[in-house]
């Protein structure tokens, strides 16, 4: 039974399943906009509002932080260059999900996930 579990599984253990994330998030972060199935779009987008977060900061602490949660460091340099100092003012909700249809292959819902 897995009463009280909010965690999604995406049918990966635990280890491929977050760095299948944070390579997700990196790719988010690098080219702003990445297409994926909606279940991957919804469980990536708190860790790329979190990194963002961290971002705003703009310290050697936060960049130490970023580093252990992004496994790209290009991602980093662009989250405390550019991202950190756009985001500034906003408080939060930094992430967007269109829906695109289902895919062709296996008629997975796919969505685009976009930075505001």
């Amino acid at each position: 039974m897995r009463h009280r579990i909010k965690t999604k599984t995406l049918d990966r253990k635990k280890q491929p399943r977050e760095m299948m994330l944070r390579n997700l998030a990196s790719s988010i972060i690098m080219y702003e906009r990445v297409i994926t199935t909606e279940a991957k779009a919804k469980v990536v987008r708190s860790l790329v509002e979190k990194a963002i977060t961290i971002s705003k900061k703009s310290n050697l602490n936060a960049h130490r932080d970023l580093l252990q949660i992004l496994p790209q460091k290009m991602a980093v340099k662009k989250l405390l260059e550019v991202l950190g100092k756009k985001y500034a003012d906003r408080k939060g909700g930094y992430t967007r999900i269109i829906k695109i249809g289902a895919r062709q292959g296996d008629g997975a819902k796919t969505v685009q996930i976009e930075l505001v």
